[in-house]
Formats: C-alpha cells, sequence, structure tokens
C-alpha cells in the first residue's frame, strides 16, 4: 500500500470539526506531522491552542499491523496501536496499560489534501466524547 503519499504537515479546519459535548475550542491550534515509510508510521502533532501554556506534543513511531508501541508525550496514555484499514483509511488505538483512552479512525481523501479523523476519546476524569475533525495538507 502506498502510504507514504499521506506524507507531509496537516492542520485542523476549526470550521469542520466538532466534539459531541459542543466544547470544541473556535481557536483550536493543532499541527501533525506524518511519515508513513516502510509500513510504519511516524508521528509528531504540536497543540498550541492554550497560549499560556507549554504546547503539547505527542510521538510515537509504529508498525501499521496494530501491534503496540510506546508512545512519548502524554501522561494520558503510554502506546499506541496503529492498523491500516484500506489504502486509504487507519485505526488508531491510544492506551494507558490496557485500557483503551482514545479510538479513532481516519480516512484520508482521494487526492491526499484532506484527512478525517473521527473517534471517542475519554478524559482524566473517565468523561467520555466522540469527536470529528478535519485537517487540510499544508504541504
Amino acid at each position: 500500500m502506498m502510504s507514504e503519499i499521506f506524507n507531509g504537515v496537516w492542520m485542523i479546519e476549526n470550521a469542520s470539526s466538532s466534539w459531541s459535548d459542543g466544547k470544541f475550542p473556535p481557536d483550536m491550534s493543532l499541527r501533525l506531522w506524518l511519515n508513513f515509510q516502510d509500513g510504519r508510521l511516524i508521528y509528531h502533532s504540536e497543540n498550541d491552542t492554550d497560549k499560556s501554556q507549554p504546547v503539547k506534543t505527542l510521538d510515537y513511531d509504529t508498525p501499521l499491523t496494530g501491534e503496540s508501541s510506546p508512545l512519548r508525550g502524554s501522561v494520558r496514555f503510554d502506546s499506541v496501536r496503529v492498523r491500516q484499514i484500506s489504502e486509504r483509511e487507519f485505526e488508531i488505538l491510544e492506551m494507558l496499560g490496557d485500557d483503551v483512552v482514545v479510538a479513532a479512525y481516519w480516512r484520508f481523501s482521494d487526492d491526499a489534501k484532506n484527512l478525517w479523523r473521527w473517534g471517542v476519546g475519554k478524559s482524566p476524569e473517565g468523561r467520555s466524547r466522540s469527536y470529528e475533525e478535519l485537517f487540510i495538507r499544508q504541504n
């Protein structure tokens, strides 16, 4: 599968993104660096929505087979599993121990210019919410 066509920098598009609790920040600032190579995803994200806080980062390098890999930059998760479902679809599970904290479905557009993420995430307080987010390729 030629997932390398999705390599690049992706920026969230706020007007087309939402959370089920209605608390999606209108000034959300989230950027993803995706690098698919040799059957792996090398992921880096930066969230600088709250300008009074340090930038929140998340990093991992994992095979696209659903195998568990360590995740860095979060107290909410300690591992990730990424499984390629089809040429343009991926399942992402962010885990804390054996608990799924975030379950996401990613789908890239045919022209590889848009990325949609749908999923459910659980807060540190144990409350879950669903989300849908659109990312636009920046390069």
